[in-house]
């Protein structure tokens, strides 16, 4: 007995269902950050000054902003190479979010 073969240009589902979970992990992290730069701006004391504290705190929303629509692109990306061809998408982005966290996360030991 020889197991079926999918039709030309299919794509196995464990595949498509990988390139979701790992938008949905995106969207977390999302949330995450945009959560906490509310909670730096409504939620925990002043610390420093109100300009850094504000500034803190959009910082992170914005990075959480940047990580959904990175996410979502990158899911795109994956989804629209799985079903066509091509290539995948490099690590460009992840880098610079990679950045941002660090810049806040120095920014905020500094600052305390």
């Amino acid at each position: 007995m020889s197991e079926q073969q999918p039709p030309p240009g299919a794509v196995d589902a464990r595949f498509t269902l990988a390139a979701e979970r790992t938008m949905l992990a995106w969207i977390r992290t999302a949330l995450g950050l945009i959560a906490a730069g509310v909670a730096v701006l409504h939620v925990i004391g002043e610390f420093a000054s109100p300009a850094v504290q504000t500034t803190l705190g959009i910082g992170l929303i914005l990075l959480g902003i940047a990580a959904a629509a990175v996410g979502g692109q990158r899911w795109y990306q994956t989804t629209h190479a799985l079903e066509k061809g091509g290539r995948m998408p490099g690590p460009f982005a992840i880098w610079v979010l990679i950045g941002g966290l660090v810049v806040l996360a120095v920014a905020f030991a500094i600052i305390r």
